[in-house]
């Protein structure tokens, strides 16, 4: 069971104790506090300390709660903080801020809170005098370019011209605040810092390692940014580059893939950086020939054998390779790829899971070549394949776990220099059609959407559509007019694939109750105005219209030729028993 020291204490018991020794390690995020948390944290202190602009009013016994500090012990028995970094930085603004300006006042308590304030940025030998040149905190941050300035300004209170940094900002923020104070309340002036040092209170909570700090910080964090599984990468990568004396060259890449990865990836849970470790890991598991269904968390993989991959000098090259990949499938890159393997993403961007896109990144890095290019020829037949099995799997055995088996396995396949086959998966086709005709294809369902994608680029005159244009599903035989009418017997016919077609939002939301007549002219443009009178991009709708009425026959049928052509897909590659 792992062990913690909780000891709540005063902010003057936390700095002024002489074994404290702070360090924001370098994969913290930078400083970013602005002028509104500082105003925040002024106004509650402040009011605190004087209630009711009243310095009598305060109640000696009274504490005032700031928040937790959360750090381990490391190698070299610095306290590295995991959480409470942004507000002890803060705090350490305001103190070297009021100590300034006490440099001057020779009054017995305006010299003793200087006094105070002195040990708490200090560090002090062993008759409790301040070695100026030691301060009580450092920063390791990897991507924080002014933090030399924030420990050069502790050091000497001395600010750069011009600057713009964000320590800067809020130093002279809290100064101006200071003399605002000082201007109203020039008698009381050492009862507000006195009061901050000693009745403003703060609960230090030291881990026994890094790993058990992170998750008290996951646990109690409920207003900040957590550290994310590419923070602590970020730092191993950090000391690694800095053993060859690259520190700089790394951060800079560092900063590119972040940019990238910011535009490209908007995963649900964790930040985009996280989706491209993930998408690597699969690469790096498939080499290791690792099959498991069972996925290692991303920190608990990379963290293996003292992260081994993170020290590695091609590691960066290939994440920058795989994530300047990922940004010309996003931007639809005429240069990179062909219209035809454009298409054929278009469509997968509508899989019923994402597992297309770990696959996909594992083919990539084992067969590009020097310049990150990929045999059109070959990558389509590839593209085929996955899109050809992940969609009638999900049909077959719906459920992103039960893919994992298959696709894993075909992931080393890959990385041994073999194609994706899926050989021991093949369908049965009897089962497999029963699977897809019993099947409930509500537009709730991403199967739906995904069929109904892939049916859309069977036609051959369908052209590349934009990955950022909105496309609904659209009841050719709406629901409205079932509900008026009855004209199906069968009501599950509503919700089957020959019902859905693919449509832009604009169309659809115009044409979604209408009969099939009103429909039709909607659909080519006829019966639209402004800005919306162009027909529909969806190449199939030209058949449709070309329709004389779409009643139950109709529905029937088309449903019968969607699923006929997806069953010859399969046939083709070579994925029915």
């Amino acid at each position: 069971m792992s062990k913690l020291n909780v000891d709540q204490k005063t902010i003057f018991d936390l700095l002024s104790d002489r074994k404290a020794d702070f360090l924001i390690p370098d994969y913290q995020r930078p400083y970013a506090w602005n002028d509104e948390q500082c105003q925040t944290l002024w106004d509650d202190i402040f009011l605190f300390s004087f209630p009711d602009n009243n310095y009598e009013a305060f109640d000696k016994n009274e504490e005032y709660f700031l928040g937790s500090i959360v750090t381990y012990k490391n190698e070299g028995s610095k306290s590295e903080v995991i959480d409470g970094q942004q507000r002890l930085t803060t705090l350490m603004l305001i103190l070297r801020a009021f100590y300034d300006k006490f440099a001057n006042m020779q009054d017995s308590n305006s010299k003793s809170t200087r006094a105070r304030i002195e040990k708490c940025i200090w560090k002090t030998d062993e008759f409790d005098n301040a070695d100026k040149n030691t301060l009580k905190i450092d920063s390791e941050v990897a991507t924080d370019n002014d933090k030399d300035e924030f420990l050069e300004l502790l050091r000497t209170g001395m600010v750069k011209q011009d600057s713009k940094s964000q320590y800067v900002l809020n130093y002279q923020f809290f100064q101006k605040k200071i003399d605002d104070f000082l201007q109203t309340f020039p008698a009381y002036f050492p009862y507000l810092p006195a009061r901050i040092l000693g009745n403003c209170i703060l609960l230090p909570i030291e881990a026994e390692s890094q790993d058990t700090a992170l998750r008290i910080f996951s646990t109690l964090n409920d207003r900040g940014l957590p550290l994310s599984d590419a923070d602590i990468f970020k730092a191993q990568f950090y000391k690694y580059y800095g053993s060859l004396g690259n520190k700089d060259e790394f951060i800079s890449e560092w900063k590119k893939l972040e940019e990238i990865t910011n535009s490209v990836f908007k995963p649900i849970t964790g930040t985009p950086m996280d989706e491209l470790f993930a998408r690597y890991m699969y690469f790096l598991r498939a080499k290791e020939g690792n099959k498991s269904s069972t996925t290692e968390a991303l920190r608990k993989f990379y963290e293996r054998n003292k992260y081994q991959y993170l020290k590695q000098s091609h590691t960066i090259d290939e994440l920058k390779a795989l994530a300047l990949f990922w940004e010309s499938v996003s931007d639809q890159d005429k240069k990179r790829f062909s219209d035809n393997v454009l298409k054929k993403f278009f469509v997968l961007n509508y899989a019923p899971n994402g597992m297309w896109q770990h696959i996909v990144s594992v083919y990539f890095l084992q067969n590009r070549t020097e310049d990150g290019m990929l045999e059109d020829a070959k990558f389509c037949k590839f593209l085929d394949k996955i899109t050809a099995f992940i969609f009638a799997y999900a049909i077959t055995n719906p459920g992103v776990n039960a893919l994992r088996t298959p696709v894993y396995d075909e992931m080393v396949n890959i990385v041994n220099g073999g194609e994706a086959t899926f050989s021991k998966y093949k369908f049965n086709g009897i089962q497999a059609r029963t699977a897809f005709e019993n099947y409930v294809f509500t537009n709730q369902r991403g199967a739906t959407r995904s069929m109904i994608t892939w049916y859309a680029f069977t036609f051959p005159n369908q052209n590349l559509l934009g990955l950022n244009e909105i496309f609904h599903l659209e009841h050719i035989y709406s629901k409205k007019r079932q509900e008026m009418e009855g004209g199906l017997k069968s009501e599950s016919n509503l919700d089957s694939l020959g019902n859905k077609v693919l449509l832009e939002s604009s169309i659809n939301i115009k044409a979604s109750d209408y009969r099939f007549d009103d429909k039709k002219k909607i659909y080519s443009g006829e019966q639209r105005r402004g800005n919306y009178k162009d027909p529909s991009k969806i190449s199939e709708i030209v058949d449709l219209i070309g329709f004389d009425e779409f009643e139950e026959k109709e529905v029937i049928d088309r449903n019968k030729k969607i699923l006929d052509r997806f069953f010859e897909f399969l046939q083709t590659e070579n994925l029915i028993a």
